[in-house]
């Protein structure tokens, strides 16, 4: 049964920057051999998440790119898209975007902003995933 995990920000590093946490999600996922699909809310974001994935620590690297930018999207472990380009579903999708995952995959990653009027959209989609009959996990980050 596919899961949906709720990663709520909390840490001052986090909350400086955000994506931070996505990278480090991504790093994770990548050790573990899972193929992952972010969900970037607009393209200004995918270049940013693109640009910190390669710079946030010295020590990680993370194979990742751009969807759509390079024929070797298949064989990227982390890609990266932007709403305008429709990337095929992986096992791990990390989602920043507004409206829930409804596509196929395994698990599904939320990034919770700590702004309190960013919570309640994914207060809703909690509750859509509930309703769909994922296993729901929340974590305080």
């Amino acid at each position: 049964m596919p899961r949906a995990d709720f990663y709520l920000i909390a840490k001052p590093r986090f909350l400086e920057e955000p994506l931070r946490l996505v990278c480090e999600l991504a790093r994770k996922a990548y050790e573990a051999n899972q193929w992952t699909l972010v969900l970037a809310r607009d393209a200004a974001q995918a270049e940013a998440l693109d640009e910190l994935l390669w710079a946030f620590d010295e020590e990680a690297y993370v194979p990742h790119q751009i969807a759509g930018t390079d024929e070797d999207d298949d064989l990227t472990p982390v890609l990266i898209a932007a709403p305008e380009f429709d990337a095929p579903s992986r096992a791990l999708v990390i989602n920043l975007r507004d409206d829930a995952w409804l596509g196929a995959c395994e698990r599904i990653l939320e990034v919770v902003p700590a702004d309190p009027a960013a919570r309640e959209p994914l207060r809703e989609r909690w509750k859509q995933y509930k309703a769909l009959g994922l296993e729901l996990n929340k974590y305080d980050m």
